[in-house]
């Protein structure tokens, strides 16, 4: 009989499957490294079988014990799963914007998940990581691996992965792609490379726009898993050769294409790192061997990276059966390449002035420079609404905005066809417009019937 003795014992040995349809025309052979396929569907499973070992075996973790872990979801499948072989239990704090079937896949492994607000910076008190920090201080027999700073996390992928996919491509690879979160996988896996051969692989690392690995000043992202606000101390930045910046809609499109071309159903970070597997390859020769990381399967991501709606409502995909749409009805105000804004430290006069030489009813507020992202802007401030508050006597003129701005208005996509957004409009009476994640404008009722009797008039013309 061939059968394993725990779930733990099938961690590691994924397979490579080279990517025909998304790399179609392209020079180099790109093999994608299938980290999905471990049992906990990604990479993190190596890095937690390797974390719970070093701790148990230098007594940080003792029987009975609680494990304590910051995680976006997969991190803490691969502990979970680890723990309930081991006899530990597990406490997870996650961020608010990681899909909920992650966090109802974590509690299907008997974990406890704590909600923790995704705006913060790290070194909040609510922050996921803070409130993780205390938590493990706070309960009996708790202990925090802290992927971020642990060398068992590079480790585990500089013995594990790294030798794999050497001796799958029979020394021959040329390129690694790897997506940046904690920067243990592309550490441990380009420092091995680097090593056994001699330099010759060169070793890419794929950021979100909007995280500090690639340059950029931290902002906003919606790609789970992956980036940073600033560097943790499991990366090493001696070892990618570069790295290439992929915005959100590129990310969120390549998975989508990867689960439809390709018959493999990754998450958004899987999605980045192949997009910028693509953009390497378009300039690489036929000899040429990439491997990139397919770090976790998109199971987690139904609720939005695949879902219609979702993926409609930020602008990612446009409807193309219809040229009637919320992106055309904004541009019959405005041609401007960014959003009109205020400053939440702008005065009442100053907002109404802005309408005034706009025309504009509705202003989102926020404090970030364009390109401005759906989480940056803290609310909205209407004419009708400044209106009266100044007729009440509320505010004066000269009054900032910022402490009587009203919720942020709901979301549309700029893609989206006008049939599908009338509800929307009709309850709100505007609608924040957004395209590729970004924000492009507001849209009223009032934009969307000049675009409608526009529309109508070209379709009467003989």
């Amino acid at each position: 009989m061939k059968y394993h003795e725990s779930i733990v014992d099938l961690i590691g040995d994924t397979p490579l499957v080279r990517l025909n349809r998304i790399t179609a025309g392209l020079a180099p052979l790109v093999l994608a490294k299938l980290e999905s396929l471990n049992p906990g569907g990604s990479a993190k499973d190596r890095i937690a079988l390797r974390m719970v070992a070093e701790a148990e075996a230098a007594g940080q973790l003792r029987p009975g014990g609680v494990i304590v872990e910051p995680t976006s979801g997969n991190t803490g499948v691969g502990l979970a799963l680890v723990a309930q072989a081991r006899g530990y239990r597990c406490v997870f704090t996650c961020p608010d914007k990681v899909a909920e079937e992650k966090r109802a896949l974590l509690r299907g492994y008997g974990a406890e998940v704590v909600v923790c607000p995704s705006t913060v910076p790290p070194e909040h008190p609510d922050s996921y990581r803070s409130v993780a920090a205390r938590l493990a201080t706070e309960i009996p027999g708790g202990y925090s691996p802290n992927q971020y700073a642990n060398q068992a996390n590079p480790d585990s992928h500089y013995y594990g992965t790294g030798p794999e996919i050497w001796a799958q491509t029979d020394g021959r690879i040329t390129h690694l792609v790897a997506g940046i979160g904690t920067g243990g996988t592309i550490s441990g896996i380009g420092q091995y490379l680097k090593e056994v051969s001699g330099g010759r692989v060169r070793i890419i690392g794929a950021d979100p726009e909007g995280s500090v690995y690639s340059g950029t000043r931290a902002r906003p992202y919606l790609v789970e898993g992956v980036g940073q606000p600033s560097l943790p101390g499991s990366y090493d930045p001696s070892v990618p050769d570069g790295v290439l910046a992929v915005s959100d809609r590129e990310s969120v499109l390549y998975a989508r294409r990867l689960a439809r071309e390709e018959g493999i159903l990754a998450g958004g970070s899987s999605g980045m790192a192949v997009a910028a597997a693509v953009r390497l390859a378009r300039r690489c020769q036929p000899q040429d061997v990439i491997v990139v990381v397919v770090p976790d399967t998109g199971r987690g991501y139904l609720s939005k990276v695949f879902d219609e709606g979702w993926v409609r409502r930020h602008g990612f995909i446009a409807d193309p059966t219809s040229a009637r749409c919320l992106g055309a009805a904004l541009d019959t105000v405005t041609d401007r390449a960014a959003a009109v804004v205020v400053h939440p430290q702008e005065t009442v006069a100053g907002a109404l002035k802005v309408m005034a030489d706009t025309r504009l009813r509705h202003l989102p507020v926020t404090a970030a420079e364009p390109p401005i992202r759906l989480a940056e802007v803290s609310g909205t401030v209407s004419e009708s609404s400044l209106a009266h508050l100044l007729a009440t006597g509320a505010v004066a003129v000269h009054d900032a905005i910022g402490p009587i701005v009203d919720p942020p208005l709901p979301q549309a996509g700029a893609g989206e066809a006008l049939d599908d957004v009338l509800g929307r409009l009709r309850a709100a009476g505007a609608l924040l417009v957004l395209d590729g994640g970004l924000l492009r404008g507001v849209v009223t009722a009032r934009e969307v019937a000049a675009l409608l009797r526009r529309t109508q008039t070209e379709d009467d013309r003989p």
